[in-house]
This record gives C-alpha cells, sequence and structure tokens, in this order.
C-alpha cells in the first residue's frame, strides 16, 4: 500500500491492486466542533462524578465513617483519579469501540485513521490521546491548535507522534445503496463500444469483478474519476493495449462495457 501525493487537503492511498482510496483532511473548524461536543459530554460526566464525591464526602465529614479519618483523603484522590482516566481513557474507548470516532466526530463526521489509510490501532490511539495533555496547554488545546495551524494538515502534536490523521468520513455503504449502484450494469449499457477490438477472452473473473465493484461504489467515491480512469489504463495494460486504447472521459463507460454480461466465447468469462 503506498501513498499518492495530493494535496495538504486530499490523502490518496494505493492499494496493491492498484485501487486508489481518497479521503479528505478535516480541518481546524470541523476538529474544533468535534472537541467541543465531547469536551461538552466529558464535562457533564465529570460533573455528575463530582456531585457523588461530595455527597459521600458530606457523609463523612458527617460521621458516617469516623472510624477511618484518611477516608476523605482517599475519596478525594480516588475522585481525582476517576477524572483523569474519564479525560484520557474517554477517547481511546470509543476511538477503539467506533473505529477512530469519538461521540463528537461522529457527530461531525470526521474519523481518525493512520497516515497509511489504515484503521487506527490502541498502540496509535494511546499515544495520540496522552500527547493530548500536552496539547491542551495552556488551555483549551492552546499548543495544538498552533500546531495544526502550522502542519499543513491540521494536525496537533498527540497526530504527530502517533502518525495519525483525521479526515472527513464517506457515508457508510447501505444494502439499497449497493442495489442503486448495481442497477446501471444492465439497465444503461452504453451507445458505443470502446471494446470491441480488445481481447477480452483474456481478462480473468477477478477483472471483471474489479470493474463491476467500482460500478457500485462509484456513487460514494470522492475520487471518481481519477479511479476510473486508473482502473480502465490499468485493464488495458493487462491487455497489452497503448494508454490511447481509453480515449478521454470515456473510462467510466468502458468498465460498464466491460461488467456487462457477454455470451459465452464473446470476452469476458
Amino acid at each position: 500500500m503506498t501513498l499518492t501525493p495530493e494535496s495538504d487537503d486530499y490523502l490518496s492511498v494505493e492499494t496493491p491492486e492498484n485501487v486508489v482510496f481518497g479521503y479528505e483532511v478535516a480541518g481546524i473548524g470541523s476538529r474544533f466542533l468535534a472537541a467541543l461536543v465531547d469536551s461538552a459530554i466529558i464535562g457533564a460526566v465529570q460533573i455528575v462524578v463530582s456531585l457523588a464525591v461530595g455527597l459521600v464526602a458530606l457523609n463523612i465529614f458527617s460521621g458516617l465513617f469516623n472510624d477511618n479519618d484518611n477516608a476523605i483523603y482517599w475519596l478525594l484522590s480516588f475522585g481525582g483519579l476517576l477524572a483523569f482516566a474519564m479525560l484520557w481513557g474517554f477517547y481511546i474507548f470509543f476511538e477503539m469501540a467506533w473505529n477512530g470516532q469519538s461521540p463528537g466526530k461522529r457527530w461531525a463526521g470526521l474519523r481518525v485513521i493512520r497516515a497509511d489509510g489504515t484503521p487506527i490501532t490502541l498502540t496509535e490511539s494511546i499515544v495520540r490521546n496522552l500527547v493530548r495533555l500536552i496539547d491542551f496547554l495552556p488551555g483549551y488545546y492552546g499548543l495544538g491548535v498552533i500546531v495544526m495551524f502550522v502542519d499543513g494538515r491540521a494536525r496537533r502534536l498527540g497526530d504527530l507522534a502517533a502518525g495519525t490523521l483525521v479526515v472527513r468520513d464517506r457515508p457508510a455503504l447501505t444494502l439499497a445503496s449497493v442495489v442503486a449502484g448495481s442497477a446501471p450494469l444492465v439497465a444503461t449499457a452504453p451507445a458505443t463500444n470502446y471494446t470491441a477490438a480488445w481481447p477480452l477472452e483474456r481478462l480473468t473473473p477477478a477483472d471483471r469483478a474489479l470493474a463491476k465493484d467500482f460500478l457500485r461504489r462509484r456513487a460514494q467515491l470522492t475520487n471518481r474519476n481519477a479511479l476510473a480512469l486508473r482502473l480502465a489504463l490499468a485493464l488495458a495494460a493487462r491487455l497489452d493495449l497503448p494508454s490511447t486504447a481509453v480515449p478521454v472521459g470515456a473510462a467510466e463507460e468502458i468498465l460498464i462495457e466491460l461488467a456487462q454480461p457477454r455470451p459465452e466465447g464473446a470476452g469476458l468469462p
């Protein structure tokens, strides 16, 4: 898997099968809104915990635990430890449970991934959230915001240390979207026949499946035209055809032709 340089606002990841997945890098504004939501949730939980600790402390002072004079100190220590655990563990828990998303990120449509485009692991989550304590200084991500302004892809210190990136999350595929996306395979065959002279019998079922998979997912792809061209050129090269066999703007029509059912012995198996 390799990274294809695009711009600071876009990340392209090329798989060994020459399929490119694109990610739009999240900006400071959307990340700030996600952080506000997460902070509000953490703050609300900490208020509830603090009230509970306070009520127990009042009971201690009222003499319910006079047999243990150190109970109040243990209680306060436990409350402080619990507050830190919530602040630090909140993000780790949700990033692991929701595949790189916290409640705020899910609300804002963001997701944390590794710099190579693969899902975040527990190690990266722990590192980026430990360094969050430094990003937060001197108050509410003061240092982190400065670093995000300097970095081209709006990464804070935690992201740089863990090798992670926050991107905009693509909408999840549903059965309805897959069915809708696959409809053109039969319903709208192209009027032209760009592949009439192609030695289609040399293509494998996997080649045809690759074209069909693109057509099913094309509505959700942010780099649809570029990916269609790359796939069409890759299939043409597999047949020892020159790049001129894929006319400009015809890549998607070629993929539709390759995905069409064909009579036995007339091309794709």
